[in-house]
């Protein structure tokens, strides 16, 4: 394979080679990720060549900008990286912006705020833009603009031909909708443009209680969520850091002022024993601040499920134990725009919270520990858990067949086999895995 370097003029690197090590490891270090060489595109042109490579000797590629998301499904594949399709273009007057496939959300912001504009970001300020709309994009402004995906106009991609193509609902219609959450599976995207929001003002931070405030908090926070306006978005959390008493949390965004803001959180502000609370008016380029999600990779082990209610019986289970192994359990209350029909693979989510369980597998044992506490906190949750997930939320031994339902899985799985025959591309989460 070392004449891919005369067909690429990015860099390749085989195994062997000083630094493939560290280019083939995602995100997550706990996923072990076997690739043939890793690739990193000077461009669409470089994609395109290193399709039509991989397809001549029979191997597949698989994208991964910043290597968030990663399954581990990796054999026998060539890993393209794409952080040098850094271009970032906000058009202000068309509320809009074209992004590399490498584009971090973080400087998607940045570029956005400059106009009073605002993307659909996550939490985490690092992860790349197209990788996390090509799963949906469930982030924190979902409850009032639904899904990333849903607002994207345009993909630029490579097909598993290897030609290049703009993609839109009228131009391509099935390819668009495919790729509007369906995940990476079916075409490498080089580029996106989606609508931006005009939002100048933002409210949000994180109020901290030692644990034994929790069920009173979780009062509050179900208090709030109830009849919460589409604009205020809350998420709970249990912590149980190491060598740290328990903590519980409430984080939130409002999209809004100050005053309207805190009127609404007035039940949380009832809760006694208050540790810290960093609610302030922020700048759409600190919205990272909230929840501190690591800027670094490292370790980790997450379930996550969407939840049918969050009644009695459910808060009782989620306290009944100390969350240890696990070092956090998250509810994220959903609803508003995501409730609502929506013409993409994922659709309209009914649930109106999800649980995301997340702990350290530093070695062996505690991985072990971690997976079976998570496995007991879902059966203890009884009929409350869906069944169904975010697609982005998946974990390595999950499939793409629980994020959609039924007739949306056979249309995904029919345009794979139209468009990519012979599985030159291959996303993290397969359709038909």
């Amino acid at each position: 394979m070392s004449d891919l370097r005369s067909v690429v003029r990015g860099t390749v690197l085989l195994a062997g080679d000083d630094g493939f090590d560290d280019a083939r490891r995602p995100w997550n270090l706990a996923i072990e990720q076997p690739v043939l060489a890793v690739v990193e595109a000077a461009d669409a042109d470089d994609v395109s060549a290193l399709v039509r490579y991989a397809r001549s000797i029979g191997v597949a590629v698989s994208a991964q900008p910043s290597g968030h998301g990663a399954s581990g499904n990796t054999d026998g594949v060539i890993l393209l990286r794409t952080r040098r399709l850094d271009e970032v273009v906000v058009d202000a007057a068309a509320r809009t912006a074209r992004v590399g496939a490498g584009v971090a959300s973080r400087a998607v912001q940045t570029a956005a705020t400059a106009h009073g504009l605002t993307g659909m970001p996550g939490s985490s300020p690092v992860v790349s833009v197209t990788g996390y709309t090509l799963g949906g994009g469930l982030g924190w402004f979902a409850r009032k603009y639904g899904w990333a995906a849903d607002h994207v106009t345009a993909f630029e991609i490579v097909d598993a031909e290897g030609n290049q193509s703009r993609v839109t609902a009228d131009a391509d219609p099935d390819l668009f909708w495919a790729l509007r959450g369906g995940g990476g599976d079916i075409a490498l995207v080089t580029a996106i443009e989606y609508g931006l929001h005009h939002e100048p003002d933002l409210f949000g931070g994180r109020m901290v209680w030692p644990a034994e405030r929790a069920p009173e908090v979780l009062a509050a926070f179900r208090a709030v969520t109830a009849d919460a306006p589409q604009e205020l978005t809350l998420w709970a959390d249990l912590f149980q850091f190491p060598g740290s008493s328990p903590i519980v949390s409430v984080d939130v965004t409002y999209l809004g002022g100050e005053a309207d803001a805190r009127a609404l959180l007035t039940p949380l502000d009832g809760v006694d024993g208050l540790l810290s609370d960093s609610r302030a008016v922020l700048p759409m380029i600190e919205l990272g601040s909230i929840t501190a999600d690591p800027t670094d990779p490292g370790p980790g082990s997450s379930r996550a499920e969407l939840l049918t209610d969050l009644d009695d019986l459910t808060v009782k289970a989620l306290l009944a134990e100390p969350i240890a192994p696990l070092l956090a359990v998250q509810i994220r209350h959903l609803g508003g725009a995501l409730a609502q029909a929506s013409d993409s693979p994922h659709g309209a989510v009914r649930e109106p919270y999800l649980v995301y369980l997340f702990g350290l597998p530093i070695t062996q044992e505690a991985a072990a520990g971690i997976t079976a506490k998570q496995q007991a906190v879902v059966d203890s949750l009884g009929g409350a858990v869906s069944g169904r997930k975010p697609l982005t939320f998946l974990n390595p031994a999950e499939s793409a067949a629980a994020a959609f339902a039924p007739e949306a899985l056979a249309r995904l799985r029919q345009i794979k086999a139209d468009r990519d025959p012979h599985g030159v591309i291959r996303g993290n989460f397969p359709v038909n895995g």
